[in-house]
């Protein structure tokens, strides 16, 4: 377990080396972790300096469409930010440590917030295609946990506290920011799984009774490694479809990286208002 460390460290030393040249001290203040059909959000950023993930140790490439590929830092609305342009996901034969190693190297480089963003299934019958839910919680049904193993003290405790997994202090700001905006947004709890399945309708419905509102295949993984590290946490889900059961059509990948074009414009209008605002605070 001491070899992640030092590949994080690795890691992080490859990424500042790279931007060094083009922007000389930089350092940046919160991380965005964009999920499928999400990328083009990353073009909003100044300057950027572009790596691909097969350019930095310890990296992999992405598998997934609408999943690039790529790290991208630079000022984002004034901010100095770092985005994940796709991720890794354990469904694809990743370990655990494999899916967050890159949620823990943009903290170990001291962001202070991490925004994790992804296109979820709605559960709640409330929700529609394009609606985007404010992550107050997760349910972790994946069977696995990226803290499993023995511990590496140099990144957090044994046994992180989850009470708060996503900032309330986030899920304020950002729900004033959408209301600021005139953008009608949900509140729930997003249920994460291993795929690479869709749910039958009975799980579905298994899912609404203990209390998931949306469901996908990403993100627990990444907020429980960034809680333990310290970082606080904000979760954003685009809903791109019904679960399965609460709409007539079967569901396909196709049509989740298109649907999630009718949150993007949203999307960006909200991380424009709020980035400022989630770079400052404690967890």
């Amino acid at each position: 377990m001491a070899k992640v460390y030092d590949h994080i460290l690795e890691s992080v030393r490859a990424i500042r080396d790279r931007i060094a040249a083009a922007q000389p001290g930089f350092a940046p203040e919160i991380g965005v972790v964009l999920g499928s059909g999400l990328g083009p959000i990353a073009n909003r950023i100044e300057n950027p300096v572009v790596i691909p993930y097969t350019d930095i140790p310890n990296f992999h490439g992405t598998s997934v469409e609408g999943h690039a590929g790529k790290m991208i830092l630079g000022k984002f609305h004034g901010v100095p930010s770092v985005f994940l342009q796709g991720r890794f996901h354990v469904y694809e034969g990743y370990d655990m440590s494999d899916v967050v190693f890159p949620t823990r190297t943009i903290c170990a480089m001291g962001i202070k917030t991490l925004l994790l963003t992804n296109a979820s299934g709605g559960i709640n019958t409330r929700y529609r295609p394009g609606d985007i839910m404010i992550i107050e919680d997760h349910i972790n049904l994946m069977g696995d946990n990226p803290l499993k193993g023995p511990n590496l003290t140099q990144l957090g405790p044994r046994f992180p506290d989850m009470t708060e997994a996503y900032s309330a202090e986030c899920v304020r700001i950002l729900e004033s920011t959408a209301d600021e905006l005139g953008i009608a947004v949900q509140k729930g709890v997003y249920a994460g799984v291993l795929g690479p399945t869709y749910e039958t309708p009975a799980e579905v419905r298994m899912l609404r009774t203990l209390g998931g509102d949306a469901v996908g295949m990403s993100t627990v993984p990444e907020a429980i490694a960034a809680n333990h590290l310290g970082v606080r946490v904000a979760g954003l889900a685009c809903i791109t479809n019904l679960a399965a059961g609460l709409s007539p059509r079967k569901l396909t990948h196709a049509e989740v990286v298109e649907n999630v074009k009718l949150s993007v414009e949203s999307l960006d209008q909200i991380l424009e208002k709020a980035v400022p605002k989630l770079k400052y605070g404690k967890k």
